[in-house]
């Protein structure tokens, strides 16, 4: 993940740099991150942190996050990515009963009677959620005390302002210039 920060104070702009990897790689998106700018005024105070994911998030369904196969009448799951077990298990659940799903371990379940077309497709996660995992994540990257937040989306790029005081005009144009660098990813960020 490659990280600008634009502050006076470097060891500030250090520090944040630091918060700001750990709390993305805590979350799990520090993969998925290609670009960050994170701008650092304490003075006005404005912080303005915008983020240029790898790609747009999209849903994800049972498909892309474990494997499946059929022996029988049993469908078998293996979970390959960890943090959708429990909304896998819960999916299944609410779709085929309890008494249909049988979880083996945290990562194996078998399905009875169920075909394997009938799992693959089921939404577990929703580009939506990613991008409130996001957001939530810049959020926690910010100092504290921070009460007045203004949210850009678009695509793969989020990027969030933020102040102490009211969100002035000036304030939410300065985060938007950001919010449109970003999303050039790789041009004067």
């Amino acid at each position: 993940m490659d990280i600008e920060v634009i502050a006076e104070d470097g060891f500030g702009g250090g520090s944040y740099e630091n918060l700001f990897r750990e709390i993305m790689s805590d979350v799990g998106k520090a993969f998925h991150t290609e670009k960050a700018a994170l701008v650092l005024r304490p003075e006005v105070p404005l912080f303005v942190f915008s983020v240029k994911l790898r790609a747009e998030p999209s849903s994800k369904t049972i498909a892309d996050t474990a494997n499946i196969r059929t022996e029988g009448s049993i469908t078998h799951l293996t979970v390959t990515d960890e943090r959708y077990a429990p909304d896998i298990l819960k999916e299944l659940w609410g779709r085929f009963g309890r008494d249909s799903v049988e979880q083996q371990t945290r990562f194996d379940m078998e399905v009875k009677d169920v075909p394997e077309k009938d799992i693959s497709s089921i939404v577990i996660a929703s580009g939506e959620e990613y991008l409130k995992e996001i957001v939530g994540a810049v959020w926690r990257s910010m100092p504290e005390g921070i009460k007045n937040r203004h949210t850009y989306i678009d695509g793969s790029a989020v990027t969030v302002v933020a102040t102490e005081e009211r969100l002035e005009p000036w304030m939410l144009e300065e985060g938007l210039g950001y919010h449109k660098k970003i999303m050039g990813a790789g041009k004067d960020v």
